[in-house]
């Protein structure tokens, strides 16, 4: 959530970024709301000012024994009270409104962002290493792993319908190992505390990181009102919601590898057919929580830290500077790791890394003190993908295949894969 001071101060800044992002301009409206909540603001300090006023004066008429002057006064202390609470709805009614409409306004991305409309303006800034050479013809992921035996859809359709995937055995195993890799890299290299956190949580949890109000429809919520989180993003940030942080003890770092759910509202008819784009996927988390002065140093150091999954794996990746209009809601910049993928003969994102600045942290009231400080400040909040397991599985599958049709495990994997090095075909 931006400041509604900073908005005051520079609306144009304001409906410039928005025009940058491909949206509408907002800072008349905004501004117009937040006039309504302080006026009826300063009517309410007013009115309580002339009651406790009026009371003080009662007391006084009454000393002097002027009972006329008295009964005058308590008349208006009693209109006064009677007004109030319909006074106190209208201040609660205005807050709401500009609250509601801050909370659907996008970051503010940084000066270096590349400008753009969509993913087609998108920056590259870094490519790392080469496509695979064949002397074979690559193939698509599910084409390779139903022939391998071990991933069935039919069986994922009849249990939960389209957009699931059933792995077995060899690639099941394959799926865990690549999990678990991430994991032991990003926490004993990387210097993230690993974190084992709920599913599903409370509206605030998906306020605070911005999935809510404006992307319900993203979302699966349970019948008891909680959601299913569409990433770690969502509970490793919140993690810090409400509290007042040491500075010295910053920055936090936090990774889970947990499932993430999400609707695919707007995806219908896309990457329809296999396992690119699911309703439930694994995904190692990353996220950061810094510092003012330390957020964009942090955002590259994350990003490397992405990188360095794909690297040890010897994956063929670039690293993307997104564009104002391809950028999340939340995001000050953001940087998108596109893995090879031969049998699309194509780069499909893998990892997004962004930050945030204090947006986040607003809507959480997550703050620190320096040890200087008279008040605190918020904190700036980073996440990123370290990296979608499930994407990753298919680059491994469709970068490692064989002319024979098998499967060769990454070099990195090997420790986790209990003596495999090759996955064949099932007998």
């Amino acid at each position: 959530m931006l400041d509604i001071k900073w908005i005051r101060d520079n609306p144009a800044a304001l409906d410039e970024a928005l025009k940058k992002r491909g949206a509408e301009p907002q800072a008349d409206a905004i501004i117009a709301l937040d006039e309504t909540r302080r006026s009826v603001i300063q009517k309410l300090q007013d009115m309580q000012s002339r009651r406790n006023a009026a009371s003080k004066e009662i007391g006084a008429a009454m000393a002097k024994k002027n009972t006329e002057l008295a009964e005058k006064l308590k008349a208006e202390v009693a209109n006064i009270k009677d007004t109030m609470p319909a006074l106190e709805q209208e201040e609660r009614e205005a807050v709401a409104a500009l609250d509601d409409v801050l909370s659907r306004v996008p970051n503010i991305p940084f000066e270096d962002v590349p400008v753009g409309k969509d993913e087609h303006d998108n920056v590259v800034a870094r490519v790392v290493g080469e496509k695979p050479r064949w002397n074979h013809t690559p193939k698509e992921h599910f084409d390779i792993g139903e022939a391998l035996g071990y991933m069935d859809f039919e069986r994922a359709t009849k249990l939960s319908g389209a957009r699931f995937t059933v792995l077995t055995s060899q690639l099941a195993k394959l799926e865990r190992a690549l999990g678990q890799f991430m994991l032991d890299l990003h926490t004993t290299e990387h210097g993230y505390t690993e974190v084992s956190s709920p599913l599903m949580v409370r509206d605030e949890a998906m306020y605070g990181t911005g999935q809510l109000p404006k992307f319900a429809e993203d979302l699966f919520k349970t019948t008891d009102g909680r959601w299913l989180i569409p990433t770690a993003e969502v509970t490793l940030t919140n993690l810090v919601s409400g509290e007042i942080l040491d500075q010295e003890k910053l920055p936090l770092r936090f990774t889970a590898l947990t499932p993430s759910f999400r609707s695919e509202a707007g995806s219908a008819g896309r990457d329809t057919r296999g396992m690119l784009r699911q309703h439930q996927f694994w995904k190692c988390e990353l996220v950061s929580i810094t510092d003012a002065e330390s957020s964009i140093a942090e955002h590259e150091r994350m990003t490397a830290c992405a990188e360095e999954v794909l690297k040890r794996l010897g994956l063929h990746f670039r690293t993307m500077t997104l564009c104002t209009g391809d950028m999340g809601f939340g995001a000050r910049k953001t940087y998108d790791l596109e893995v090879w993928l031969p049998g699309q003969n194509t780069y499909r994102e893998i990892s997004s890394c962004s930050v945030c600045g204090d947006f986040q942290a607003r809507r959480m009231n997550a703050r620190y003190r320096g040890k200087d400080d008279k008040s605190p400040k918020f904190v700036h909040t980073l996440n990123g993908s370290g990296t979608a397991v499930g994407r990753c599985l298919i680059a491994v599958l469709e970068n490692y295949l064989e002319e024979d049709g098998s499967v060769t495990i990454p070099d990195v994997l090997l420790p986790y894969m209990g003596g495999l090095k090759k996955i064949e075909r099932a007998a």
